[in-house]
């Protein structure tokens, strides 16, 4: 039955990639399916040394090798063929998309692989048309001052992404990393090191000099994350992940004022007002609470429904969840695969319980889905709706990670944007209105680093991106990527 979601033969020894050659080492991890519990490769751990070799293999391609004497249009043509290669190859890592993450082979198939491919060409492209600014100024003694800007590399980027979308989040900060003339060293999380060694084997076939993009496997603390962030060759740093995790990684590089772009956690809010268009905002929070079963930093954990609506909407979104399927991620019709491992599941669980103490409704779900099958090896839940818990609890504090939300009533604008910003985090926010007015002036007044209005997880890639508060410094996307991945210099000229 589960042959199907078999990883490339290529993978059954998922080895690093180091200035141009595949490494395998004497210390090696399970890679576990989440929808059985089986192992499905062997994963050679880098230690030290390897990580040390990967960041000295980096630093020789921008410093004496051809990438670093590379044209952006060179760049670019490199990276273009490295997404033709992953395009051709589709069919492989949308085979190691699923096997790593068990998410619906639709959702890999329409977002995950093609915008792998879709974030080499944008970025090799809008790096192709970047330009600086240009000044003339007039000075006091009647001469001019000409002012421009240039970008140069930063050097050697440190690049940790996370388990819940691989291939997406590995592109988003390779590409433009590289298209600035960068080399990286990517160290993917353990839970879905497939992808990442497959992009390691396109850029190989497409010919990209050695050293210029390098993938380290292991861990984080004791192990290739922490090396990797402390390696006093790193330049900077690009992190997804949780919030402690991305704290303690600036404090690693704090002394050496490294740049850093982090993207972390987040307890979203998802506002929806009466006058909004009804079932699509029961659909849309559906999909934004949801989708790759919560597992998303940007998903609805918090639901916020005008009063005269309220019960209308829990009624609506109850029939919603329970009506979504859940199974292998090929069946017809699923909606939902498994979460990434069964550790995960128990946080997600331990959650489920806690809600309850803290005097929740358990509108639907709340438990484990049984199949009788090898899927009761994996690490499948069910998605669930809570009512009832008070602003304070935990549960509406803390990121769970998983397929739930909370639904609460509110009777003003002030009030849901109080409540709505009243959080430690600042990633992301939903606001369902037909009221145009009140799209354009509550948007603005809510804390995040991006606010969807009638939709979700819709972004145009030259847009900026990132959070504030716990929810990540920095911001990506478009030239904001260019930027942080560039050193900028300003030249200035008496004429």
């Amino acid at each position: 039955m589960t042959e199907r979601f078999a990883l490339p033969p290529s993978l059954a020894d998922t080895r690093n990639y180091v200035d141009g050659a595949f490494v395998s080492t004497g210390q090696t991890f399970d890679n576990v399916s989440p929808l059985t519990g089986r192992v499905l490769a062997r994963v050679h751990e880098a230690d030290a040394a390897l990580v040390d070799r990967a960041v000295r293999a980096a630093r020789r391609a921008v410093d004496e090798g051809p990438w670093g004497r590379s044209t952006v249009q060179e760049r670019a043509a490199a990276l273009h063929r490295v997404a033709d290669v992953i395009e051709r190859r589709f069919d492989d890592f949308l085979a190691a998309e699923i096997a790593d993450t068990g998410r619906p082979l639709a959702q890999a198939r329409k977002l995950d692989v093609y915008r792998g491919i879709a974030n080499f060409r944008t970025f090799a492209d809008l790096g192709k048309t970047a330009h600086g600014d240009f000044y003339e100024t007039d000075l006091a003694d009647g001469t001019k001052l000409i002012n421009y800007t240039t970008r140069k590399p930063l050097g050697v980027v440190a690049s940790i992404s996370p388990w819940n979308l691989p291939i997406l989040s590995l592109t988003w900060k390779a590409a433009p990393a590289l298209i600035c003339g960068n080399a990286i060293v990517c160290k993917p999380s353990e839970e879905t090191p497939s992808s990442a060694t497959l992009i390691a084997e396109a850029f190989d076939e497409a010919g990209v000099p050695a050293g210029v993009f390098n993938v380290v496997h292991g861990f984080g603390p004791g192990s290739a994350g922490e090396a990797l962030t402390r390696h006093p060759g790193i330049d900077a740093v690009t992190f997804t992940g949780e919030s402690r995790t991305g704290a303690a990684i600036m404090k690693a590089v704090a002394d050496g004022v490294k740049e850093v772009s982090f993207e972390l956690g987040g307890k979203n809010a998802a506002i929806v007002f009466a006058d909004c268009d009804f079932d699509a905002a029961v659909e849309g929070v559906i999909r934004s609470s949801f989708t790759n079963t919560g597992q998303v930093c940007l998903c609805s954990e918090r639901v916020y429904v005008e009063r005269p609506i309220f019960e209308r909407f829990v009624a609506a979104l109850k029939a919603k969840t329970e009506a979504l399927k859940i199974g292998w991620p090929d069946e017809p019709g699923v909606d939902m695969g498994s979460l990434i491992s069964r550790e995960h599941r128990e946080k997600v669980l331990s959650y489920y319980k806690l809600a309850v103490e803290e005097g929740a409704t358990v509108v639907t779900g709340g438990g484990v889905p049984h199949f009788g099958d090898e899927r009761d090896g994996g690490a499948f839940v069910q998605p669930t709706v809570w009512t009832g818990l008070a602003d304070s609890a935990r549960c509406l504090n803390e990121e769970v990670f998983g397929p739930v939300c909370h639904i609460a009533p509110f009777d003003s604008e002030d009030e849901v944007l109080a409540r709505a910003n009243a959080t430690d985090y600042g990633l992301a926010a939903s606001v369902w209105t037909t009221n145009l007015s009140r799209a354009h002036r509550v948007s603005p007044r809510l804390h995040v680093g991006i606010v969807w209005v009638n939709t979700w997880f819709s972004r145009d890639l030259r847009t900026p991106f990132g959070g504030v508060k716990l929810s990540g410094i920095g911001r990506e996307g478009g030239r904001w990527s260019l930027d942080f991945y560039s050193e900028t210099s300003n030249i200035c000229i008496k004429v």
